[in-house]
């Protein structure tokens, strides 16, 4: 089985970018030393990010190579979808020992390929190079309406607690099949008062604190409402990480009539306020769990 090795960069690059997708946004895409594309609209911000997938911390050398490929495409659009922003625009750094077989690489931007395409994200360059282990680095721009885009930052007390789904497990297979919640997200910009939003990908144990944080409140949890998935404990609904449901407050104003229409425009996700921001940030009911990388 030919090997990264075998074949060289060129010819690893020109199998990776046949039949790319792109869309009237892309002037110059894979093969210049730098894409070209539209700028945004005058009424629309611009969104950059970046995140990364690595082997053994992220997924296994037993893992399906395009569930890797999905998982590094999916985690960056989970973070569009947590600004209610719509993402754009992917360039792909690969890192692989060049004993990585040239089939396992073709499968991981399948997958990635798919992701991309699922939500309309143009695919325009990248960087390969070689390294002890596999690594994915997705670098995504995006765009939001200027006065529309939400933040992890704006919540006020009295606020209540909001997720999306269902929590813990993510290591059964969620962490790699799961969908960013990016129509939902948009859909509640539009039709509910948030007042912050940010995606769970370390565990609500740690990212409830940030978002309090971030707002300078504190927060009331009712751990008896946290919805669990199936067979999880609460210690795992807390804190396994990677359930990439959303987190947001919303005002007490929030109108009941949003809320059920909520039910019936996404009838198989359910919302659940599971607490309430309070205006002393020292009021904390979580005090450990969720993962943290250099721990």
């Amino acid at each position: 089985m030919q090997t990264l090795a075998d074949i060289g960069e060129d010819a690893l690059i020109r199998r990776l970018v046949a039949g790319l997708k792109l869309d009237s946004s892309v002037i110059a895409g894979p093969g210049d030393d730098c894409a070209v594309v539209l700028p945004p609209a005058r009424n629309e911000h611009l969104l950059l990010k970046t995140d990364s997938v690595v082997e053994g911390v992220h997924f296994t050398a037993e893992t399906p190579p395009r569930l890797i490929g999905r998982k590094a495409m999916a985690r960056v659009i989970s973070d569009f979808a947590a600004m209610a922003a719509t993402p754009r625009h992917a360039l792909i750094t690969l890192i692989a020992p060049p004993t990585t077989t040239v089939k396992r690489v073709i499968e991981v931007y399948a997958g990635l390929r798919k992701m991309a395409e699922l939500h309309g994200v143009n695919i325009v360059g990248g960087e390969t190079s070689r390294g002890d282990q596999l690594i994915i680095t997705v670098s995504m721009t995006g765009i939001a309406p200027a006065k529309g885009w939400l933040s992890r930052n704006k919540a006020r007390a009295g606020d209540t607690l909001w997720v999306t789904g269902q929590l813990g497990g993510s290591i059964r297979g969620k962490h790699l099949r799961f969908d960013p919640r990016l129509a939902e997200a948009h859909w509640l910009a539009k039709h509910l008062p948030v007042t912050a939003m940010m995606d769970l990908s370390d565990g609500l144990s740690k990212d409830l604190p940030r978002m309090a944080a971030s707002c300078g409140l504190g927060y009331q949890l009712a751990f008896e409402k946290v919805p669990k998935s199936r067979g999880c404990s609460l210690t795992q609904a807390l804190g396994d990480g990677e359930d990439y449901e959303l987190l947001f407050a919303l005002s007490p104003h929030a109108l009941a009539d949003g809320l059920s229409l909520w039910k019936q425009t996404f009838p198989k996700l359910k919302l659940t306020c599971i607490g309430q921001l309070v205006a002393d940030p020292r009021q904390a009911d979580l005090t450990s769990g969720g993962w943290e990388h250099f721990r």
